[in-house]
């Protein structure tokens, strides 16, 4: 099934974004918005044709590790090489190396299009762009046209190479080495484990962003360095040499994302593997934080994309599946009415809606952040992007991944007991968005990254920020009769989550330990406040297009109701979780190992 609500897409890009706008920007001026509908068009098509066929065929005949390489569905390749034609490897690159120069928020629509068709499938190209991308911006000009041009152009693919069996997400105790060589290249040595799309035949090379450590480097995450590391060697015009000394350790087999092949991967086994130092040494780790941070955003993406699937489909099957009568209805006689009339479903249902369309809202205005920040000449206008951009990333990755697996759990539930089958989609949609709370950093690091880290970041700019665009939307939504008293709800929650932040602001300088082992509760507080705010500025245009008789009337009412869910339903949790909070609970970080 392959169900696109283009209606909510245009409405949240046009109306809610003022996605046009982005071609007076002289990066986009050749872009208007009959430019952008052809690109989703195309995407649509794309998704449809190359993506969706083979969507549920490598869930269940995921990659093999046969003879010492990767045998994967060939369709998995075709459908990389009609993308690779259609240009969109390096949709959002720079035309100078073969990008389309498209904005960010264009390029992640496409990929919210794609994703909903086959969401495996489309990893290969989010880890390329995200690769290319570290190399964009801190690679010579050498590294450039040796590595960046062919991964903007799709012939060659990209990874990320951070975890290692023994170190997981504490990086610090990473332990491959780079060994500086004559030629001004670098050894590699050392292991790397859940490294997505690390092995495969589907791109002439791969470009592995590998973090290790040069010896008598500082200690810790201080001494992390970044290195290009291919998987054939690229001589200085660009020309593919011979197998560089990376090896396919394994594959690991996972509950969903089965497509996208996940490896281990040993580098070095021979004493000959080749690298390259992007930028400096030992700034790698803040150079891969600029990857890690797209990822994040991408995965939230994906997620998003996960829940939309399966709220669009579990919509279908509750529009055709018929069973009972309403609670009132006596006579035996009459025919049973389409499931979609009972309450508890339509309960399902605006949940469903209200996490997933809240959270595409919060992924599409963080990528508008992205377009303004590489866009704009006004440098507060920049700086202001940057400090929003930092601090709801962790949400934009976390929030979607815990509450769009939500809305897939409610998907099943809508269609009962076919809803375990794999006679329809939504049990693998399941599987597939319960890996994104542990992908690019856990639901827990996303916790201590916001509040650890990013809510007093620049002596709490960013969260000042925030609230200061909150509470404009706020007065904006004053204006209109039906959303004051939503409206009202909101900064209520504004306050009090402002008022939270300080007091675990005070714990974090007199315990911190105390203070983070809250965090993870906080997360979910701040990321229910930010789709709260989402859902505001969508109700404020529906509100007004409505009262100006523009638009789908039905689709509109809809968008409405679903924010009145949201602050009824999903909101007071927020403040269940303010509760805990603010009393600074210490159950969890005084439980003793040895009590479990």
């Amino acid at each position: 099934m392959f169900d696109i609500d283009r209606r909510d897409l245009t409405f949240q890009l046009f109306d809610v974004l003022d996605g046009a706008a982005l071609s007076e920007r002289a990066r986009f001026s050749d872009l208007d918005r009959g430019g952008i509908e052809e690109i989703l068009d195309m995407s649509e098509r794309l998704a449809r044709d190359h993506f969706l066929p083979h969507a549920a065929d490598v869930d269940q005949n995921e990659p093999e590790f046969i003879d010492g390489r990767v045998v994967m569905d060939d369709r998995v390749g075709t459908a990389l090489a009609a993308y690779r034609d259609a240009g969109f490897f390096g949709a959002s690159f720079d035309a100078e190396w073969g990008g389309m120069q498209l904005p960010e928020t264009v390029r992640g629509a496409a990929a919210f299009i794609f994703a909903i068709a086959n969401v495996s499938t489309g990893g290969y190209p989010m880890l390329t762009a995200g690769a290319a991308n570290l190399i964009a911006s801190f690679g010579s000009r050498q590294q450039k046209e040796q590595f960046l041009r062919p991964m903007v152009e799709g012939r060659w693919f990209g990874t990320m190479c951070l975890s290692e069996p023994q170190a997981g997400s504490s990086l610090s105790d990473i332990t491959t080495k780079a060994v500086a060589a004559d030629d001004g290249s670098y050894r590699i040595s050392g292991r790397k484990m859940w490294i997505s799309a690390g092995d495969h035949e589907l791109s002439d090379n791969i470009v592995h962003m590998v973090l290790a450590k040069i010896p008598g480097g500082p200690s810790g995450v201080k001494g992390i360095s970044l290195f290009i590391v291919p998987k054939y060697r690229v001589s200085d015009d660009g020309a593919l040499g011979a197998r560089n000394d990376v090896t396919l350790a394994g594959l690991n087999h996972k509950m969903g994302y089965r497509g996208t092949v996940n490896t281990a991967l040993n580098f070095g086994e021979n004493g000959d593997c080749h690298g390259y130092l992007l930028g400096e040494p030992h700034k790698g780790l803040a150079y891969m934080f600029q990857m890690m941070n797209e990822a994040r955003i991408g995965v939230g993406l994906g997620a998003v994309a996960l829940g939309a699937a399966g709220y669009r489909a579990s919509l279908a099957y509750a529009l055709d599946r018929r069973q009972g009568r309403h609670p009132d209805g006596k006579d035996a006689s009459a025919g049973q009415i389409p499931i979609v009339e009972h309450a508890d479903i339509r309960r399902l249902l605006l949940a469903q809606k209200a996490a997933t369309e809240g959270a595409l809202s919060l992924v599409l205005f963080a990528s508008f952040l992205v377009d303004t920040i590489k866009t704009t000449d006004d440098e507060n206008e920049r700086q202001e992007s940057e400090l929003l951009l930092d601090l709801l990333t962790p949400i934009c990755k976390s929030w979607p991944s815990e509450f769009c697996l939500e809305a897939n759990k409610h998907a099943i539930q809508v269609l009962g007991g076919y809803g375990y089958t794999r006679d329809y989609p939504v049990e693998r949609y399941y599987r597939d968005n319960r890996l994104n709370p542990i992908h690019e950093g856990t639901h827990g690091i996303q916790g201590l990254d916001l509040l650890g880290r990013k809510v007093g970041q620049a002596g709490g700019a960013g969260l000042k920020l925030l609230c200061g665009r909150i509470a404009k939307t706020i007065a904006v939504a004053r204006a209109e009769e039906d959303l004051n008293a939503i409206a009202g709800t909101l900064e209520t929650h504004l306050q009090g989550t402002v008022a939270t932040t300080r007091r675990l602001a005070t714990e974090m300088q007199n315990n911190p330990r105390l203070a983070l082992a809250n965090a993870t509760l906080y997360l979910d507080m701040f990321g229910h406040l930010v789709i709260a705010w989402m859902w505001l500025r969508q109700a404020i245009v529906a509100a007004g297009m409505l009262r100006r008789g523009e638009g789908d009337a039905a689709f509109l009412k809809g968008k409405l109701q679903a924010c009145r869910y949201f602050y009824a339903h999903e909101l007071p949790h927020a403040e269940a979780r303010r509760a805990i909070l603010d009393r600074v609970d210490d159950t969890t970080v005084n439980m003793q190992a040895d009590w479990f």
